[in-house]
């Protein structure tokens, strides 16, 4: 049997991920709703979603769906059981997964720097151009304007006299 996820949605009164996906060995499009128990407002959202994801009953069901979109989905019914509403959750959601440049990584733990490597090899893989892509140009040559002076740092300049 091969499914293939379509929709992938929290059902937050009971506590639920639903899952629309197509049977494509009857050719029907069906809804899974998968309950979540024991999950509480102080539960670890990411250790969650992998527990549903490896769930040998869902297994099958959850391989078109991300492990990101599951704890997106647990993050918004965190936010819920802690009382915040479905913009407070989403924007809280985005303001983690993003990566702010100015920020200081040296300074993060090891999981918190984990996290966002994984975030932007994410975005890289995105963005990043294949030989498979319509608009792939191979051995791109690029000239950038020298309208100003560029200026030289005293790191540069202190390796070019021991050269």
């Amino acid at each position: 049997m091969t499914f293939s996820a379509q929709k992938c949605g929290v059902c937050f009164q009971p506590p639920s991920i639903i899952l629309i996906y197509k049977d494509n060995s009857q050719d029907k499009t069906r809804q899974r709703i998968m309950p979540i128990r024991n999950f509480s407002k102080f539960s670890d959202c990411s250790r969650a979603a992998e527990e549903l994801k490896n769930n040998p009953r869902h297994k099958a069901y959850l391989e078109g769906v991300s492990l990101r979109q599951l704890q997106k989905l647990y993050s918004l019914l965190r936010g819920h059981l802690k009382g915040q509403s479905l913009a407070e959750s989403l924007q809280k959601f985005q303001q983690e997964e993003s990566i702010d440049p100015e920020e200081d990584m040296n300074k993060l733990d090891d999981e918190e720097l984990a996290k966002r490597k994984s975030i932007m090899d994410e975005l890289f893989e995105k963005n990043r151009k294949k030989k498979d892509d319509p608009d792939f140009i191979y051995n791109v040559e690029v000239e950038f304007p020298q309208d100003e002076q560029l200026e030289s740092c005293g790191w540069d300049i202190e390796s070019d006299e021991e050269i």
